[in-house]
């Protein structure tokens, strides 16, 4: 089995968002985030000299809240935990057809 590897001391590693961060925090420096239109504006206007560019765009449906998963439903998804901190650094696989 292969998959993402977390460095230590961090949780929700995302390798792309890894590299897509120091770009984006350049292009957004001493910018105020005073609103959501900002922050995408900002981050779709990252570019750099290799061709790099980044597309945001505001995720506009709506997500209901207060929902109360139950242990049955727990156990049914396929966790894989990391061998570092699997508490916090895991991955959630489909489920085995």
């Amino acid at each position: 089995m292969s998959g993402p590897i977390s460095p230590h001391a961090t949780s929700k590693w995302n390798k792309i968002g890894h590299q897509l961060f120091s770009f984006i925090s350049i292009n957004w420096r001493a910018i105020p985030l005073t609103s959501l239109e900002v922050v995408i504006r900002l981050i779709s206007g990252t570019t750099n000299d290799q061709g790099f560019t980044v597309t945001a765009v505001k995720d506009g449906n709506s997500y209901p809240t207060g929902i109360k998963i139950t242990k049955k439903d727990m156990k049914a998804l396929h966790i894989v935990r990391d061998s570092f901190h699997g508490d916090w650094n895991y991955t959630i696989k489909p489920q085995p057809t």
